[in-house]
């Protein structure tokens, strides 16, 4: 892999890695969690009828005794 020497000091200062592998993990994460964040805001409005699933348990009761 080639990568811009001065491109990597930068980023391994902006995110405080100690090592180059750890820059390049930090930079992939950030990379997956803005395409998943554009995706989902892709979806906002796309099903305006839709529903919220039924829940797999109750609404939990209030343990309180009552006097």
């Amino acid at each position: 892999m080639v990568l811009d020497e001065a491109l990597l000091a930068s980023a391994k200062a902006a995110c405080g890695a100690a090592t180059d592998t750890a820059t390049v993990h930090e930079g992939l994460q950030a990379l997956v969690r803005r395409a998943s964040t554009t995706r989902l805001i892709a979806l906002a409005g796309s099903q305006p009828r839709a529903t919220a699933p039924p829940r797999r348990r109750p609404l939990p009761v209030s343990t309180r005794r009552r006097a």
